[in-house]
């Protein structure tokens, strides 16, 4: 479903403004103020068929999944569901040039996504695709909400049309002969349209964002809003009679819905709209999103909900592009990152690490080995791995592998247990913002005190001095321990339940509330020790 900005403002400049008379509209219809307690429905964007999958991909989906992973250990209900946009006339295109039916071309593009989410080890509620028959039920509920509210009509379209962008242009936005984004276009004489009355509601978009915190980060609000007040929506064209691979427009099988309105609604089919308790669910609605797609999402979108007379989603959050070494990703500079390559190379639990770590989730990131060698190697090896294996080898030559009592405690021991215990509660506000590399900046944090503390405390020649003191700084880096890799399940869940294990930590005391909870029990027989993060090798070295 990623395609892009440039498309998005252009197709709302250049739509024709065929208006029937205004309609009653529905309230503008607000909800209240969300708590970390409520129920969490994320989604990722149903990515489209005409390419296979990205590293792109794969950082939207690991972002929502560690949300949704944070949200079911934090005792809160947590809905995920990701998957692909399967109609319109690229497809068609694409599967007649490859002598396929297009679903037959849907399905095998459509695997790759679900093996890349699956590669990831991304735990979705569903996997959903527009050529599911549910998602035709609700696509036609939607359009008859519209139809029944007065916010769709009948009327005609002509112009310049790209296929790629799936947009008309005007003579003037063309440059060079072509779309803005470099795609070819071709010229489509007059054909009728159906029009969703997008115009109606820019006052109403504007009065959304400026009172409801729903668009981040901050500066991709401010964007949509600058867009709102500077430019005069005109109606959307919502059906195409050009091409056949779509869902049908309910009572008019000559048009097929155009493929926005029909992949945005993905997002209520996934929770069994019209049908069922699905309300329930879309109050925690989050849709995390690529920058180039956020005003198919921010104007599009909450305009057709608010016109439906259903309420717009909790949070819509775009994320930025990564680059490779500073420069664009692409095919043409032989840089493209392929997901699996990253797993082979690097290890799934890091690369989910890195991807959450580097970068301001909604900024741009870039790729580097070098980066990605510090985080593998300086930290996660070295900082994490490295002092989990101290403490479990200690523990193991001197204390006969069982678990030591956290007794007699000194100021210096209380003061890393306090903040280790505090981790969830540090994180929270952190992950309720999708602020990833601040949540992992807490663990990160009481990471480096425990080696500080560690370092500080010689354990190793306590052994000789004072076996009794030796004995609480184990257990006191064994319990910090413990709690870093709780708080790293959402992120690096292989990882985090390797440490887990090797800490003697049992399979029910494994959700943030533990925490706060008693540890490991003194005398617990403890695994052997064996590296939780591999080093990776300098290729360069």
């Amino acid at each position: 479903m990623r395609r892009y900005t440039a498309a998005v403002m252009l197709l709302v400049r250049t739509a024709r403004a065929l208006r029937a008379p205004l309609a009653r509209q529905p309230a503008l219809m607000t909800r209240r103020a969300a708590t970390t307690t409520d129920p969490l429905y994320v989604t990722t964007p149903i990515y489209y068929v005409n390419a296979a999958p990205h590293v792109g991909h794969a950082y939207t989906s690991v972002a929502c999944d560690a949300a949704a992973r944070f949200a079911r250990l934090d005792g809160r209900e947590a809905t995920l569901v990701t998957g692909t946009d399967e109609h319109g006339e690229k497809v068609e295109e694409s599967a007649a040039a490859k002598g396929v039916e297009p679903l037959e071309f849907a399905t095998s593009v459509s695997n790759t996504f679900r093996e890349l989410a699956d590669s990831f080890d991304i735990k979705y509620d569903r996997f959903i695709r527009t050529t599911d028959a549910d998602h035709k039920v609700a696509v036609e509920a939607l359009w008859k909400r519209l139809e029944d509210a007065g916010q769709i009509y009948l009327g005609s379209y002509e112009g310049w049309y790209c296929v790629r962008d799936e947009c008309y242009y005007t003579e003037g936005e063309l440059v060079d002969g072509k779309a803005p984004t470099g795609a070819e276009v071709e010229w489509r004489a007059k054909e009728p349209s159906y029009f969703f009355k997008l115009s109606d509601w820019g006052d109403k978009l504007i009065e959304l964002y400026e009172k409801e915190d729903i668009l981040g980060p901050k500066s991709r609000k401010n964007e949509v809003l600058s867009f709102l007040k500077m430019e005069e929506l005109r109606d959307l064209s919502i059906s195409r009679t050009s091409f056949k691979w779509g869902l049908q427009v309910p009572g008019d099988p000559d048009h097929v819905v155009y493929v926005w309105v029909d992949a945005l609604t993905n997002y209520l089919t996934a929770i069994g709209f019209p049908n069922g308790n699905w309300e329930a669910t879309w109050g925690g609605a989050t849709h995390v999103v690529g920058k180039d797609i956020l005003r198919f999402h921010a104007i599009y979108w909450p305009a057709m909900l608010m016109a439906a007379g259903l309420p717009v989603p909790k949070k819509i959050y775009a994320h930025g592009w990564w680059t490779k070494d500073g420069q664009k990703i692409s095919k043409s500079l032989g840089n493209v990152v392929i997901p699996s390559e990253l797993i082979d190379d690097y290890g799934l639990d890091a690369t989910r690490y890195f991807l959450l770590s580097e970068v301001p989730f909604g900024g741009d990131g870039d790729f580097s080995r070098t980066a990605m060698l510090a985080a593998c190697n300086g930290f996660l090896a070295n900082a994490v791995g490295n002092l989990c294996q101290r403490c479990c080898s200690m523990i193991g030559k001197n204390l006969k592998g069982s678990t030591p009592a956290l007794s007699d405690l000194t100021a210096d021991d209380t003061a890393l247990l306090d903040s280790a215990h505090a981790l969830a509660d540090a994180m929270r506000p952190h992950m309720d913002a999708l602020a990833f590399n601040k949540a992992l900046g807490e663990v990160e944090a009481v990471v480096r005190d425990a080696n500080r503390y560690f370092d500080n405390q010689e354990p190793w020649k306590l052994k000789k001095s004072d076996p009794d003191r030796m004995s609480v700084v184990l257990a006191v880096a064994q319990e910090t321990l413990r709690c870093i890799a709780i708080s790293y399940q959402p992120f690096m869940p292989g990882a985090a339940a390797k440490m887990l294990d090797l800490l003697g930590v049992a399979e029910g005391d494994r959700d943030l509330a533990a925490l706060r909870r008693d540890g490991v029990a003194a005398g617990t027989v403890l695994p052997k020790p064996s590296a939780v993060f591999p080093r990776v090798e300098d290729e360069s070295s």
